[in-house]
């Protein structure tokens, strides 16, 4: 891949970054949506792409923050014990979903969660 090629690419990692750090999301907030936009991935592509570059994002942030003493260890381990069942459910659930019924749904859990933060 040239340059000009990663760097659109790096700049989509970059907003996802910034926007994990600041506000807790994207990995599938941001970086789906640039994915499908940017790199012209399919959403299929887009999601398992994005899951794949969360693993070191994540990693970064959550340094970052246990550096910081922000990091509830306990319950970090316990939501993370509960994400190793529920992803790859959600990855064969994905796999078996048709693409505009997954835009439909990402769209539809993102305004959901826009109402939910607004509202509390």
């Amino acid at each position: 891949m040239t340059l000009s090629k990663k760097l659109p690419i790096i700049l989509c990692g970059l907003v996802a970054g910034v926007m994990s750090g600041l506000l807790g999301v994207g990995g599938g907030v941001v970086m789906v949506p640039l994915l499908v936009l940017v790199a012209k991935q399919t959403q299929h592509q887009a999601h398992a792409t994005s899951l794949a570059a969360v693993v070191l994002m994540g990693a970064v942030g959550a340094a970052t923050f246990a550096a910081d003493g922000e990091v509830e260890v306990k319950l970090a381990i316990a939501l993370a014990a509960g994400s190793l069942f529920g992803a790859p459910l959600g990855a064969r659930i994905m796999a078996r979903t048709a693409e505009g019924s997954l835009k439909i749904a990402f769209g539809v859990l993102m305004l959901l969660v826009a109402g939910l933060l607004l509202w509390s």
